[in-house]
């Protein structure tokens, strides 16, 4: 699930201005074995000569013709474009010539902006940019297309009726998570090292675990253009996902606001693994209430286990939040989907319905009418109330860290979750397999989703770590502590590059 309001365009500046942060992420950060070059690695080949732009273009085009059928991760290519800005003299940057994709929820000049939804196949391709994708561009990124989501992102499941549904890299029958679904099925199978990626809900964390990647939720109001959301109904944030920690530590330091008026203090480029012992707070149930499959809580326990041999101190938690917090969550998701019904109303001159939007939609947009206008301004009260106990939980416990599944479940099967299933059904579904990853949006703070767990059947189960607003800081240096203690970049899916 991603943010389903626009974004502000703000006039923030990240953090550019390192001309040499790809070089010095390469010089300071560990080194581990990757199954293919990272977006380090490959603007460090580009910069020295041993490959080019155009042909580290050219092997993420041929693998994306290729993994397509397969995985169907891509709803608009822009290769010939990408080919061209490959040239000599096209691209400069931090990472100059690395390819890379845009999540089809936000804006990249010359390429259509769909959503996922069939309401918006007629739209002609957008003029501007995001101000973060404005961002990826600067830093020399080459965008070679957009990756698939679900409709606006509205499920943790990346299968669209108008697009269909995009398959797991390492199961084709199973989800590859949602919303940045198409992402992270492109990062995980080899076709790009990294991928933008969104997250109103989990949308970031989510398809990092059942793909097996690296992804950092970063705190409301941290990256580029987002320095006016800094309301609890703006929970949608966004970042990239990657198969290594240099890379999310590059890209981050390069897209951070760091401007005059930034929110916050920038982190910088962090290249160096945890030097200090973590007191960390373990929860197993979801937020409300319910347990996790008997996969999904072994791979969680020896996550804690890992940490312990690394010298940190585990106590077990709960969350600070009542068990009805799912359903205000869901109730100001419903708002956006009317908000969302409702435009599209107006845009084609009648009510929108199931020819142009899905039922699940449909029935967020009902649920929401059918609540009444006095509901919702109650319910951001008593979600205000809950990302006031964020912060304190963790100084009341002393808690640097919080650790808890990413999911209730692996991977599902493809339609367990999908927008077709008996709306009452599914939200029985998402309540209990989304219950970990929903209240960090509504807390504004920043949770990093880590491959440390695989099912006995090889399916990836992603370990959640959450910190304090403001301190990504700290989850990159635990990301890099527990890549080098168990690596992960070297595993590859069956179906890959």
């Amino acid at each position: 699930m991603t943010s389903i309001t626009r974004r502000a365009l703000g006039a923030s500046v990240g953090g550019l201005a390192f001309a040499g942060l790809a070089a010095r992420a390469q010089a300071q950060a560990p080194a581990v074995k990757t199954a293919w070059p990272d977006a380090v690695e490959t603007a460090a080949m580009i910069k020295d000569g041993r490959t080019t732009a155009e042909a580290a273009t050219r092997t993420a085009i041929e693998a994306a013709l290729k993994l397509q059928p397969k995985l169907n991760f891509l709803v608009a290519s822009d290769f010939d474009r990408a080919l061209d800005r490959a040239k000599p003299g096209g691209l400069s940057g931090a990472f100059g010539g690395v390819p890379f994709l845009i999540k089809d929820l936000d804006d990249f000049a010359g390429t259509p902006t769909r959503s996922g939804s069939r309401a918006m196949m007629a739209l002609p391709p957008a003029r501007t940019s995001a101000p973060l994708v404005d961002g990826y561009v600067r830093s020399g990124l080459n965008v070679i297309g957009k990756s698939s989501t679900p409709e606006f992102g509205f499920l943790p499941t990346t299968e669209p009726v108008g697009f269909g549904p995009t398959r797991n890299p390492w199961d084709l029958g199973r989800s590859s998570g949602g919303s940045s679904g198409g992402a992270a099925a492109a990062v995980a199978a080899g076709v790009v090292p990294a991928a933008h990626a969104s997250d109103g809900g989990g949308s970031i964390r989510i398809p990092s675990s059942c793909c097996g990647v690296l992804g950092l939720k970063p705190s409301r109001g941290r990256m580029i253009g987002s320095r006016n959301e800094l309301q609890v109904t703006n929970i949608g944030v966004q970042n990239v996902l990657s198969r290594t920690v240099r890379d999310s530590a590059a890209l981050f330091a390069a897209t951070e606001d760091s401007g005059p008026g930034a929110r916050f203090k920038p982190v910088g480029l962090v290249t160096q693994p945890l030097r200090r012992r973590l007191r960390v707070g373990l929860v197993i149930e979801g937020g409300a209430g319910k347990a996790p499959s008997p996969e999904v809580r072994a791979a969680t326990e020896a996550a804690a286990k890992l940490m312990e041999s690394l010298g940190h101190r585990i106590e077990t938690t709960r969350w600070p939040i009542a068990q009805t917090f799912i359903n205000d969550f869901l109730l100001l998701w419903g708002s956006g989907a009317a908000d969302a019904a409702d435009s599209i109303g107006k845009m084609r001159g009648k009510p929108a319905d199931g020819e142009v939007l899905e039922p699940f939609s449909l029935g967020m947009a009902k649920l929401a009418r059918d609540a009444g206008p006095a509901a919702l301004p109650a319910t951001i009260g008593r979600l205000t109330q809950a990302a006031a106990a964020y912060d304190p939980w963790f100084d009341k416990g002393r808690f640097d860290v919080i650790l808890s599944p990413v999911l209730a479940w692996a991977a599902p099967p493809l339609g367990e979750v999908g927008p077709n299933v008996p709306f009452d059904t599914l939200i029985e579904r998402l309540i209990e397999y989304v219950g970990y990853t929903t209240y960090h949006n509504v807390a504004g703070g920043p949770a990093i989703s880590v491959p440390l767990g695989w099912t006995p059947g090889g399916l990836p189960v992603g370990a959640q770590f959450a910190a304090r607003v403001g301190q990504e800081g700290l989850l990159l240096q635990l990301a890099y502590q527990l890549e080098l203690a168990q690596p992960w970049a070297g595993k590859v899916p069956p179906v890959r590059a």
